[in-house]
Formats: structure tokens, C-alpha cells, sequence
């Protein structure tokens, strides 16, 4: 395990050692802020809950999670350390872990900072603790469903520019997957186990149960397998340039 955390706290280090991760922090907070007391009407919904809140995160982490892992293997292939890399005493693995919690790490923190949010709920009103506990667990494991998909497509090129859209296409489509107005669309035509099975796929689907307050096994089975599948993924391809 030593290999894995030495990697991850040299990639943690190098998010902080340019202003590049203060100004994504800086960001996420903003953008988290306005989508939850303006264009999620906070105040106007007179409910105790963070509904407002979490129900943003799907699209909120469609493009500021890929911003953060799409350097993640592009730029160790464009600058040619990735040799380097994979001569050292580690296993493919340990790379790809050490990496990959590096940077969950970091996204972990960023929604750490957004505290306040659920501060102000608790002054105003009397929220289910639990139910916000539980929605902060599933916007976790959505990030990281979403860094593990980009963590892949990182690893398929050197370009981090091809890496971010290839990331952002994938995660759009395990959103639409259960929006309302696609899942509509396939009712007409498909039958409803042809729909459920296609919603089955979808990170809305899964994460509806968490800013519930519900911790079910069944939606956090699938985050982690679509992280696992991913990771997966990337370990054959990062396999492939050690045998080229």
C-alpha cells in the first residue's frame, strides 16, 4: 500500500502546487452556490432540506469533475513520463489508485467547503441531519463514478482537450439515461422493462435515493461498479502502452 499513497500525495501536491486547484475550489463553491440559492430558488421552496442543493450535482459534476481528471494520464503520455512511471517499482494498479484517490480526495474537499450550506439550513429551519449525511455520501460517490469514467478517457489519449469531451459525453449519457424527458420518449415506443433497465443505468436513477436519505445497497453497488468497470478499463488500456 506504501506505493499507492506515495503516488497519490505526489499527485494531491501537484493540484497545490499551482493556483490552478484554489481557482477550480473557488469556482465549484460559486457555481454550487448561485445554482442552489438562485436558480434553485433556496429560500422561495420554504422546506427544511438541501433538495436545492444536491439535485444540481449530476450537472454540476458533468464538467467541473472531468476539468479536474482529464490531465490525470494525457498529461503523463504528452510529456513522456508515463515510461518513467511505469518502470518504477509500482504496479499498474498502485498507479492507477494512487492517481484516482488522489484526485477523489481532492473532490472530496471541495464538497467538504460547501459546509456552510448546510449550516445555513440548520439556522433556518429543522433539517433531517440524516437525509443531508446521506445526500453529501451519494455526491461523493457520484464524483467519483464521473473521475473514474474520465480517469478512462484520459488514458485513451494524450490530448486532455479530446480526454474532457470524450468524459463529458459519457457522464451525459448515464444522466440522460433517467431524465424524466428521455425516459418519457422511450415509453411511447419501448416497453416499460426496456425503460426501467435503461433508467437502471442512470446516475439520476441512483442518486434520487440518497438525497432521500435512503443509503441503499443496491445504488451504492452501482457506483461502485460503474468506478470498478472504469478503473478497470483503464488499467487494460494502461497495460497496452506498457506492452507498446
Amino acid at each position: 500500500m506504501k506505493p499507492l499513497w506515495i503516488i497519490a500525495k505526489r499527485e494531491l501536491a501537484g493540484y497545490f502546487s499551482s493556483p490552478v486547484a484554489y481557482v477550480f475550489l473557488v469556482i465549484f463553491l460559486l457555481v454550487a452556490g448561485f445554482l442552489t440559492f438562485t436558480a434553485g430558488a433556496f429560500f422561495e421552496r420554504g422546506e427544511a432540506g438541501l433538495g436545492a442543493f444536491f439535485g444540481w450535482h449530476p450537472w454540476l459534476y458533468l464538467v467541473l469533475v472531468p476539468a479536474v481528471g482529464m490531465r490525470l494520464w494525457s498529461e503523463e503520455r504528452r510529456s513522456g513520463t508515463i515510461e518513467l512511471l511505469l518502470t518504477l517499482p509500482v504496479t499498474t494498479w498502485q498507479a492507477i489508485l494512487g492517481k484516482f484517490l488522489a484526485s477523489w480526495l481532492f473532490l472530496a474537499l471541495a464538497l467538504a467547503l460547501t459546509f456552510p450550506v448546510a449550516l445555513t439550513v440548520n439556522v433556518l429551519g429543522e433539517p433531517d441531519n440524516g437525509a443531508i449525511v446521506a445526500g453529501y455520501v451519494g455526491s461523493l460517490m457520484l464524483a467519483g463514478a464521473y473521475l473514474a469514467i474520465t480517469c478512462m478517457t484520459s488514458a485513451m489519449t494524450r490530448n486532455q482537450v479530446v480526454a474532457f469531451i470524450l468524459a463529458v459525453v459519457l457522464c451525459l449519457f448515464l444522466i440522460l439515461a433517467g431524465f424524466n424527458p428521455v425516459t418519457d420518449l422511450l415509453v411511447r415506443w419501448a416497453s416499460p422493462a426496456v425503460v426501467d433497465a435503461v433508467a437502471a443505468f442512470s446516475v439520476v436513477t441512483h442518486f434520487d435515493g440518497f438525497q432521500k436519505g435512503v443509503l441503499d445497497s443496491r445504488d451504492l453497488l452501482f457506483f461502485l461498479s460503474v468506478i470498478g468497470f472504469a478503473l478497470f478499463a483503464t488499467g487494460v488500456i494502461i497495460r497496452g502502452h506498457r506492452a507498446g
